[in-house]
């Protein structure tokens, strides 16, 4: 068995015969020497200095076999770990995917220098906190945020995945990493929708926790209609932020709120109708459910919403008033068809007229949806 520990004999070998060769094995040997615990305090202190002196050698395999022996070893200096994450790629690669020594303040540095190899070294590792997945989304290249996007041991904040998405709105490597994630926000749910391609935007759906009614409604029909639902489920938080969204990117329609509203999805409606309002959702939630019609009247027309939308919303909230839950499974999915029935029965009793889009399109939802037990 070969003995892979730095000896007399290894040093006087190198004396004799310092070719490149001899110089790569000691340091192979010297670099998975340093974790030996049993090493002295003056033997590791001189175990460093060679170590920082072969850091410097001229000859790149030297620096590439410490490197790759030095990458997972939590006792090398930080001054070493970091010479060898700055040097040519070759060098850096192994250090900057797997040494922990390194700080997120180094790896930020690196990522800022625009290195495309070393960019993607970093997006690689096992973790990578939220501060330097931020800066690879801020300044990644592509590749980087390909791998990036994909790392599941990536701290990605909602911010950073909205910068990716806006910075490579064409790059389907880079969504199809967003999508292949455990957990996306509705906002980036939603961005997505509106910039993927058509067959990622099937594999989005069928990922994460959207109905299957709302996959077929993206398949088949408008981008617009995909976006009802994507509120069920989530939080009042991640609503108010999915509706901001909207509006920003003028996607906050009269006909998605009217359709959201008919179909129940009344945390759509309530957000939307307080986002465009300018109140809280609190505030709105008791205007919307107030028992005469003043309450409802009055956040519409501060919305600034088309006064033709107004008998459809009004009957929505009365409808909505008189219909529960079954509490069976789907029951959420039989509740909207309920709304729906209900809506498309009274509508003429209660004065909507429906644009024929619109009708067309709860009609068409009416169908997709479980018929009541």
């Amino acid at each position: 068995m070969t003995d892979h520990r730095l000896s007399i004999e290894d040093v006087n070998r190198l004396l004799a015969d310092p070719s490149d060769q001899t110089r790569v094995q000691t340091a192979e040997k010297l670099a998975r020497q340093f974790d030996d615990t049993s090493l002295t305090a003056s033997e590791r202190r001189m175990a460093e200095d060679i170590l920082r002196l072969m850091a410097r050698d001229a000859v790149a395999r030297v620096r590439q076999a410490l490197s790759e022996n030095l990458k997972d070893n939590p006792l090398v200096p930080h001054d070493l770990a970091k010479t060898l994450a700055g040097d040519i790629d070759v060098v850096s690669v192994p250090m900057l995917q797997f040494s922990e020594v390194l700080t997120p303040e180094d790896l930020i540095e690196i990522v800022r220098g625009h290195d495309e190899t070393k960019q993607t070294a970093i997006a690689g590792r096992k973790v990578v906190q939220a501060d330097v997945a931020d800066a690879l989304a801020a300044e990644g290249a592509e590749s980087a945020v390909t791998v990036l996007a994909g790392n599941t041991g990536a701290e990605l904040t909602e911010t950073s995945m909205m910068r990716i998405v806006d910075r490579f709105s064409d790059s389907e490597a880079v969504h199809d990493g967003l999508i292949k994630r455990d957990v996306l926000p509705i906002t980036i749910a939603e961005k997505l929708v509106n910039t993927a391609s058509e067959s990622l935007r099937e594999r989005l759906l069928e990922r994460h926790a959207l109905s299957a009614s709302t996959a077929a409604e993206l398949v088949l029909h408008s981008r617009e209609r995909a976006t009802i639902g994507l509120s069920t489920g989530s939080s009042e938080d991640s609503v108010l932020r999915l509706v901001r969204q909207l509006r920003q990117h003028q996607r906050l329609t009269p006909s998605i709120i009217v359709r959201a509203a008919c179909m129940g999805d009344f945390i759509f409606l309530e957000c939307a109708m307080a986002e465009l309002a300018g109140v809280s959702l609190t505030n709105a939630r008791e205007l919307i459910h107030d028992s005469g019609e003043l309450g409802l009247r009055g956040i519409h027309e501060r919305s600034g919403l088309p006064d033709s939308v107004f008998p459809a919303l009004r009957a929505a909230v009365d409808v909505f008033g008189h219909t529960t839950y079954d509490g069976l499974e789907n029951d959420r999915e039989r509740f909207s068809r309920r709304m729906i029935e209900r809506v498309l029965t009274q509508y003429g009793d209660l004065g909507v007229d429906f644009e024929s889009d619109d009708l067309e399109y709860l009609l068409g939802r009416m169908g997709q949806l479980p018929a009541t037990l």
